[in-house]
């Protein structure tokens, strides 16, 4: 009798497994960020170099998790790679300002539209909690408003309405006065937007341009826009969470290749070059609410502090410099962009092919894939947004039992998807592609064979 998908997995990633044992013994969980959970166990990686990587059972892995979408370049770039083993004997943490973090915050305002300043910071949580800090500081309003299943990071303020069901009103472990400083609404009605900001205690309205979770909840064409005139006619600021667009939809981000602008923006992975760093920029009249001046009453109660031990290190400043200069190249995102659509319209196509319930979706170069017993849409190419599902569904759709399955599968055939999808990079060739695709295939048959499917 022929073995199934999990016991290959099994076998094939015993030293895995093994690691993930121990691993359970000393770290909490086993895994050290929430979205590597994979059941039974998730892969652990050896090396990584271009669009591979090799895992601690020996096995070659395609990889589309690519540093949880922050290397464009892949592993391993040689220019960003030679910048920071240069730095490295010239001091890691100085403790002080250098010229580095002034070149990195040039090439950030030089690409981003509402760059004017930036402050920097050492991940993507701490970049979108210091906006929502200047905001209110600088407003003077306490509130902020999201949308439903939008990430912002793990910070108190973020994780009201991130996950489903997107009503509840609470979040373990954070108190629910934190979470009443919080106004979650559904995206693409901006009627109801607008209903909220009248009430005029919002700080700011805070967003991932690409619409949840990188894109898994699509906005509709001209939402950003709406968004944008209604926060401009109740003088609310505008906050772009680009950890994940920017410098991936664009070289100047969503806000570049959407013509929206926004007053803040927040940003980390590719702007620190896959090392952890991260960075708010904006207006300059907003900004500058952090500003020390002469006025020692300001100074204690108006200006809004930020500290950081690691912001603009040496390391990440000298990365995300190398990177944001190469990354100023349109072509670069034309090509990963093209991949990720031939991806997308090649994985619906083997889903037809075998009456297979789920669908590939996405924009610029990301996919996702939604795989479930109660899934009946079965588009054939290329799909930006689906039609008619229920956004809560969209959320979901990486961690249902198939979508496990499924990443187990490809990861015998040896590919790393992330939450049933990834991220493109420019050492993705054509061969990568056709390999995906090939896999994909054989592991949607299999799930077909092992009767995976049988309730549709």
């Amino acid at each position: 009798m022929a073995s199934t998908i999990l016991e290959d997995y099994q076998r094939e990633f015993a030293a895995s497994k093994r690691l993930f044992e121990r691993s359970n013994k000393v770290i909490v969980g086993g895994i050290t960020h929430d979205g590597r959970y994979l059941n039974p166990f998730p892969p652990f990686i050896a090396t990584a170099n271009g669009s591979h990587k090799m895992s601690v059972d020996g096995r070659d892995l395609i990889d589309y998790a690519v540093g949880h979408g922050s290397l464009i370049f892949g592993h391993n770039d040689p220019e960003i790679t030679e910048a920071m083993q240069n730095r490295v004997a010239e001091g890691t943490h100085l403790g002080a300002g250098h010229e580095n973090e002034v070149l990195w915050a040039e090439q950030i305002v030089k690409l981003v539209p509402s760059a004017e300043r930036v402050r920097f910071t050492a991940s993507g949580t701490e970049s979108t909690l210091l906006a929502m800090r200047i905001a209110r500081g600088y407003t003077q309003k306490s509130t902020i408003l999201k949308f439903e299943g939008h990430f912002h990071g793990w910070q108190d303020y973020a994780l009201k309405g991130e996950k489903p069901p997107f009503e509840n009103v609470k979040v373990p472990g954070i108190p629910a006065e934190t979470l009443g400083t919080v106004s979650v609404l559904p995206s693409n009605d901006l009627a109801m937007l607008e209903e909220r900001l009248v009430q005029g205690d919002v700080a700011a309205v805070i967003l991932e341009p690409s619409g949840a979770s990188w894109a898994t909840i699509p906005l509709k064409e001209q939402f950003l826009e709406g968004v944008r005139e209604l926060t401009r006619k109740h003088d609310v600021l505008l906050i772009f969470d680009e950890v994940i667009t920017g410098f991936r939809w664009a070289p100047g981000g969503a806000q570049q290749r959407f013509g929206v602008i926004p007053d803040l923006t927040t940003m980390a992975k590719i702007v620190a070059g896959g090392m952890p760093g991260g960075a708010v920029a904006g207006r300059a009249d907003v900004m500058e609410i952090m500003k020390f001046t002469d006025d020692a009453a300001w100074n204690a109660n108006r200006r809004v502090p930020q500290a950081g031990t690691y912001n603009a290190n040496p390391l990440a400043a000298v990365a995300g410099y190398t990177c944001l200069r190469k990354v100023d190249d349109r072509s670069i995102h034309d090509y990963c962009d093209a991949h990720a659509a031939t991806l997308r319209s090649a994985m619906n196509q083997v889903l037809n092919k075998y009456d297979a319930p789920g669908f590939a979706w996405g924009e610029s170069s990301v996919f996702h894939v939604a795989l479930d017993t109660t899934c009946t849409n079965r588009p054939d190419g290329d799909l930006h947004t689906p039609e008619g599902v229920d956004p809560e569904y969209l959320k979901k759709s990486g961690g249902t039992p198939l979508s496990q399955i499924l990443e187990i599968g490809m990861l015998v055939e040896g590919v790393h998807l992330f939450h049933a999808g990834g991220f493109i990079c420019t050492e993705h060739d054509s061969q990568d592609i056709e390999k995906t695709i090939a896999a994909f295939d054989r592991v949607i048959g299999r799930m077909q064979e092992e009767g995976l499917f049988a309730d549709t």
